[in-house]
């Protein structure tokens, strides 16, 4: 007969066992290294099925499209018309014909609606890609963003406006809200964070961690089987935080974007990357 001292006692041994057989598990540091492994195996280009998009990408830059028929190709993304080499690693920044800082999403809807005169509703509508809806914006940034690729992430701050978004975009950082009380700080505010076995980048200062995760976008998820843009992750994040959706080009996540890439300075652009 089994008294409750007796089973009280059983299951605190079992607890412990069990607690051991955890504690016995490969160090996490062993996990991260075998998914750089695995993502080492699978970055080159023939490998990636994000060149996919880059590809499609370089053909819809060249569409002509719109009410007045014609291509991206004349869009200035801050280096001069059609120029695309070294743009994307200086966005978002300051464009004097808008008067706004613009990311490279907020910039190619500009020249769509400006220069194409094109109907982008059915664009925004398909702003991230899914199963049977293929995304326009996804492959022009994987195409335009790939131009910059092997080149350092140059944050621009120069523009009075340029200083005041990465002032509001650190404000958003650290702001608390939603139904869960939560911030990008939460999970991005200090080094050493994990979720399951996945490293979360530390963004609360300068350094490698932002510059790794900045410069690794956009990328190609795994497991999402899809090229991803870092609007995306802002939307994907905003979500998990169980915030409102943002709207999409929205100034608070550009404003997001210039402050991240402030902490990103310097650091080496390598797209499409691959992730999990």
């Amino acid at each position: 007969m089994v008294t409750k001292t007796g089973l009280r006692a059983a299951l605190l041994m079992t607890g412990a066992l069990l607690s051991g057989i955890a504690f016995a598990q490969p160090a996490p540091t062993d996990s991260e290294k075998e998914i750089e492994r695995y993502r080492a195996m699978i970055s080159d280009p023939m490998s990636n099925p994000g060149f996919l998009a880059v590809d499609r990408g370089e053909v819809l830059w060249a569409t002509k499209r719109g009410a007045k028929n014609v291509s991206l190709e004349g869009c200035d993304l801050g280096e001069g018309p059609g120029k695309l080499e070294g743009a994307y690693a200086k966005l978002p920044r300051y464009f004097k014909d808008t008067d706004q800082v613009m990311d490279l999403e907020q910039r190619l809807l500009f020249c769509m609606k400006t220069q194409q005169e094109l109907d982008t509703a059915d664009i925004i509508k398909r702003k991230f890609s899914g199963p049977g809806r293929a995304s326009d914006m996804e492959d022009l940034v994987a195409f335009i963003a790939n131009k910059s690729s092997g080149m350092k992430i140059a944050a621009q701050l120069s523009h009075p406006k340029e200083k005041e978004m990465a002032e509001i975009g650190e404000a958003i950082f650290y702001r608390r809200a939603g139904t869960h009380d939560f911030a990008c700080a939460t999970c991005h505010g200090e080094s050493g964070k994990r979720i399951r076995l996945q490293g979360l980048p530390d963004f609360s200062k300068p350094g490698k961690d932002a510059q790794d995760s900045m410069g690794s976008w956009p990328t190609y998820r795994v497991s999402q089987s899809a090229l991803r843009t870092f609007q995306h992750r802002m939307w994907d994040c905003f979500r998990q935080q169980r915030w409102p959706e943002p709207e999409y080009g929205a100034a608070g996540i550009t404003a997001l974007m210039v402050y991240l890439n402030k902490q990103a300075n310097g650091g080496e652009i390598n797209v499409p990357s691959i992730k999990r």
